[in-house]
């Protein structure tokens, strides 16, 4: 797959990782749904540059489970990382609604999740930091 649009997904990803980081940092805003919010996005988009790296068109799916099941065959260590993936996909959609809403201990815990995620693809597209 064209060298671009997995630069596309990675600067993508990239604008999540930095959004999350602004927002774990903020000691006044404790915007907690949006930290997780932002941790699954930056994970799909990295799993969505990794895909792309493979040849494989990423699909227009949130579910990260997905992306890492079409990530296996290429990339069997993925499945050391699915707990990590099954934590961050329920802040894809449920969080945004009413009645759902994100502890300060499960920003914490998305927030390294996603953090794992970006160097497990980071170090698969052998990028620095």
């Amino acid at each position: 797959m064209a060298p671009e649009l997995i630069r596309e997904w990675i600067i993508k990803a990239e604008e999540d990782y930095v959004t999350l980081e602004i927002l774990a940092r903020s000691r006044k805003h404790r915007i907690f749904n949006s930290l997780c919010f932002h941790a699954q996005q930056c994970a799909e988009k990295y799993l969505k540059a990794l895909l792309a790296s493979h040849g494989i068109s990423p699909p227009r799916t949130h579910d990260l489970i997905s992306l890492a099941n079409l990530l296996g065959p290429k990339e069997p260590t993925i499945e050391l990382a699915k707990d990590l993936l099954q934590r961050l996909n329920s802040y894809a959609v449920e969080n945004r609604y009413p009645g759902e809403h994100a502890t300060g201990r499960q920003a914490k815990t998305a927030c390294s999740a996603a953090k794992e995620i970006r160097r497990f693809v980071r170090v698969r597209l052998k990028l620095s930091r």
